[in-house]
């Protein structure tokens, strides 16, 4: 058997780390943070234990690459949702629906995510969120900022401030005048954006194609069939 190319062996480890920030995703929603070990995580990846450990040096590191994938997918499936539009408002609308319907739909993840931030190690550089902030920036500029550099951390921290007034422990906030309030805040419509929870204000169904297809891109392509344990390995490893 000829080897495989480093093109192939390249996309075989883009995968193998996708399925595992995958496999945090559901595990840490499923169960929690304290009762998801990295060996339950490998398994449910499909991956050899040593492999998580590899690409992340913790769980806290692998938590938060996790959750800033599922953001980074879920903001650009609202954003290119159809209808399609280049209206700055209605994206800056969209994009601010999108987390707080995280916080809406995950809440289990999304409150173990921000007290990760809120400790020690705080917040995280990964590729992950650097993908998260080169959406989010471009989607505050084309909403028509002069300084997109200011303005998109300002939006970041009213967002997450947002999301933790919604997951607080014992005293959560209802999300619609929290939502109102961000909207206000921008100068946006309450008709604009897809309220978590399904409905536009007024009553408006929304179309629920609309949100199996966002849950399809968030959830990515299918990994396809098993590979062996020692085509995860990077290169230059052996098993």
């Amino acid at each position: 058997m000829s080897p495989r190319s480093a093109s192939v062996n390249q996309e075989l480890r883009r995968r193998s780390r996708e399925r595992i920030l995958q496999a945090t995703v559901d595990l840490v929603g499923e169960r929690g943070y304290e009762a998801t070990t990295l060996g339950d995580i490998a398994a449910r990846a499909g991956s050899a234990r040593g492999l998580v450990s590899y690409y992340f040096p913790g769980k806290r590191q692998l938590l938060q690459s996790a959750v800033h994938r599922l953001m980074h997918r879920t903001l650009a499936a609202a954003l290119e949702r159809e209808p399609r539009t280049e209206d700055g408002a209605e994206l800056l609308a969209r994009a601010i629906d999108a987390i707080l319907g995280l916080a809406a739909d995950h809440p289990v993840l999304m409150r173990t995510h921000m007290a990760g931030i809120l400790q020690a190690e705080g917040f995280l550089q990964c590729s992950e969120q650097q993908r998260l902030a080169a959406l989010l920036r471009d989607t505050v500029a084309r909403s028509g900022s002069p300084d997109p550099d200011t303005d998109y951390p300002l939006l970041r921290a009213q967002l997450m401030g947002t999301v933790f007034a919604l997951l607080l422990p014992g005293a959560p906030m209802p999300l619609a005048p929290l939502r109102a309030e961000l909207f206000q805040r921008y100068g946006l419509g309450l008709e604009r954006g897809m309220p978590p929870g399904g409905n536009r204000p007024g009553g408006m169904p929304v179309v629920r194609a609309v949100r199996d297809d966002v849950a399809a891109r968030v959830a990515g392509p299918l990994p396809g069939p098993p590979v062996d344990r020692p085509v995860d390995l990077p290169t230059g490893q052996s098993s």
